[in-house]
């Protein structure tokens, strides 16, 4: 069994294709700014090496690119021994990384374009100590469906024999770890599926189109020197002529066309979303084009939150968000669980995956004493900015008076949305921003609680209340603010018990 366990495993050919895309992929800026400034400018010199030299240098940039894949693919080896995964790699100095299976906190699987047609995943190894939300403890670019379970019957036997050995004797150890069977392949039991209804609303509310207008932007200022801006100004300016209609129709259909891009990017890239409930974990599968697995241990949440913009609660949908303590799960510590779902369906879902959570809406509001202090401040700020816009755009500055009413109404809906509660060992805190959240946290989850008072604070009585989770290799802060400190220390001090009894 020894030697079976120590055989070394390489990855697929493919391999080096991908890792040769993936380099030019950090690189395509730079070259397609070479080509632009040199490339198409033609035989000037008479010499064709010296015209075309930046076609010449993105040929050999190809090539070379192509070897080195070729050779990190032939360097790639991974093997089982000493209930570890290892993996040798390097082009020019090999590493040896050695992952104990009891570290792995889950194995995330993507498929992509390159993947699919050969049936091959790409394997993402995680740990409670993965350095960063990019960089994984260790992966496997490129391996078949079957070299993908056999890392898991590993890591299965690996746990199970971590959990036998303390209870045999010595002696006796060896054979017993010999007998004991390989489990099976936990059923998983689906909690939801996306509709496309769903991807319509979540593609429409989201940020997709402000995210390619940006993009549109940093494209037009990397590139800005080699567009025909005179050209392109007589062209809308001769556009313009045709009258307001025409311009508007011409608009509307621009910002259609974004919005139908947006709906395409949210469609492949939430397509068939599936959230499966195994008996440790949650297991998420997402994606058209890329099909991406993701494994949240359930012992590793650190809290739950509900995020309900305003814009989809006019459609009735709200966001369920968890926050995992270590590793890079899903390349980020917020990993949303439900990126759009029914408000109405909420507490059902949440009692069948969290049945120990406490669900119901937070009960306790803020009295009236903290209200002026969420407004206030802004106040302040705005009016020098009032005052400059008034004087110097007299009469028309005065229309900036309206901003005063508008921070007022701001800062009195945050304070009646603002609200909390503590059932047995969670406490339930609920602010807003834009969005109205509420975090449902469990005491043994919360790194450290503050209470935060200023002078003004002092004297009208009240405090603000931050909660601190741990969220991948970050913080998250739930907050409460401005609330009466008789209440804000009565959360401290239901905390503060938790440090002597540690559940």
């Amino acid at each position: 069994m020894m030697s079976e366990q120590q055989q070394r495993y390489k990855l697929h050919w493919i391999t080096a294709i991908i890792e040769m895309l993936k380099t030019l992929k950090e690189a395509i800026l730079p070259l397609v700014v070479l080509i632009f400034a040199n490339g198409w400018k033609g035989g000037g010199t008479g010499l064709w090496y010296v015209d075309y030299l930046s076609f010449i240098i993105f040929g050999v940039l190809i090539i070379s690119l192509f070897v080195s894949g070729i050779i990190k693919w032939k360097r790639f080896e991974y093997w089982f021994e000493d209930d570890e995964l290892r993996i040798e790699s390097g082009l020019f100095v090999k590493k040896k990384r050695y992952i104990p299976f009891d570290r792995i906190q889950s194995l995330d699987y993507t498929e992509g374009i390159f993947h699919r047609p050969f049936r091959l995943v790409k394997v993402k190894v995680e740990t409670a100590g993965s350095s960063s939300a990019k960089q994984a403890e260790g992966e496997l670019t490129a391996v078949t469906k079957e070299a993908a379970k056999r890392v898991e019957i590993e890591m299965a036997e690996a746990k199970k024999r971590q959990k036998e050995m303390p209870v045999v004797a010595e002696g006796e150890a060896t054979n017993l770890i010999a007998e004991i069977p390989v489990e099976e392949e936990s059923a998983h039991r689906k909690i939801f599926t996306m509709t496309t209804k769903d991807l319509l609303v979540l593609a429409t509310t989201s940020g997709g189109v402000g995210v390619i207008l940006s993009g549109a932007a940093i494209f037009l200022s990397q590139f800005g020197e080699l567009l025909p801006f005179e050209w392109m100004f007589e062209e809308i300016s001769a556009f313009i002529r045709f009258g307001v209609l025409i311009v508007a129709i011409a608009v509307f259909l621009g910002l259609l066309g974004v919005w139908i891009l947006s709906v395409g990017m949210t469609l492949l890239s939430h397509y068939n979303f599936t959230i499966e409930l195994d008996k440790e974990d949650i297991v998420i599968t997402r994606g058209l084009l890329e099909k991406k697995k993701v494994t949240v241990p359930l012992k590793r949440i650190q809290s739950v939150v509900v995020v309900e913009n305003p814009f989809r609660k006019l459609f009735g949908y709200a966001t369920i968000a968890i926050h995992s303590a270590g590793g890079s799960v899903g390349q980020s510590s917020k990993i949303n669980l439900f990126p759009i779902v029914k408000r109405g369906k909420v507490e059902a879902y949440l009692e069948e995956i969290f049945p120990d959570l406490h669900v119901e809406e937070p009960t306790k509001k803020l009295t009236v004493k903290g209200r002026p202090f969420y407004y206030r401040i802004d106040f302040v700020w705005m009016l020098p900015v009032i005052g400059a816009l008034t004087y110097f755009f007299f009469p028309y500055g005065l229309f900036s008076l309206a901003i005063i009413p508008v921070i007022i109404a701001y800062g009195m809906w945050q304070h009646r949305s603002a609200a909390y509660d503590i059932a047995g060992n969670q406490l339930t805190m609920r602010f807003r921003t834009f969005s109205l959240q509420t975090a449902y946290m469990m005491k043994k989850r919360i790194q450290s609680m503050e209470m935060k008072q200023s002078y003004f604070h002092r004297r009208k009585g009240v405090a603000s209340v931050i909660a601190n989770i741990k969220s991948g290799m970050g913080v998250y802060h739930a907050t409460v603010q401005h609330m009466d400190v008789e209440e804000a220390e009565k959360i401290l001090l239901w905390y503060e018990k938790s440090k002597s009894v540690r559940e």
